[in-house]
């Protein structure tokens, strides 16, 4: 009785399968120490990283982070609201001014007459005028808006004015 195997009829000799076999099934058990021993590592990176310093958990200071964040938040809208509040009380403040002194009488002796204008950022607020003389010291005010006047001004009060707005 003859009996025939596969292995017989294939083209290659069969020892050669074997030890291909053999080698492929060595490189496979190194992959999957290789495999095994990356899968250590990364689990104790996740393990020290879940624990956090001082046994700290990484839900813990999530938690702080958001609380911190809630913090900021409030923090931040009160810091915008007092800037809002800051650049309203800046633009009505008078921010731009022209001083101008003069010899009101001539032969009175020095310039101790002056016209000054104070404007804010819209160019409106007033000028201010002093008139010395030797029967005492007079003082005027003339309102302005936008830059113009109802009342005629004088000389100084128009170069006051001027210097005001940067003309």
């Amino acid at each position: 009785m003859i009996t025939q195997s596969m292995m017989n009829s294939w083209p290659i000799d069969p020892a050669i399968v074997i030890l291909s076999l053999g080698i492929i099934t060595v490189l496979l058990l190194i992959m999957t120490v290789i495999c095994v021993v990356q899968t250590n590592k990364l689990y104790r990176k996740y393990d020290r990283f879940m624990r956090g310093s001082d046994a700290e958990s990484l839900e813990d200071i999530i938690a702080e982070q958001i609380e911190e964040i809630k913090e900021l938040k409030v923090q931040d809208r009160f810091n915008k609201d007092t800037m809002k509040t800051l650049t309203r009380n800046v633009k009505s403040s008078y921010q731009k001014f022209g001083i101008v002194k003069y010899n009101a009488f001539k032969g009175m002796g020095g310039n101790l007459s002056f016209a000054i204008a104070l404007l804010d950022m819209n160019n409106t607020g007033f000028i201010l005028n002093s008139v010395h003389s030797r029967e005492g010291c007079y003082l005027y005010i003339k309102m302005v808006e936008k830059g113009e006047t109802d009342i005629i001004l004088g000389t100084e009060e128009k170069e006051a004015l001027e210097q005001a707005l940067g003309y």
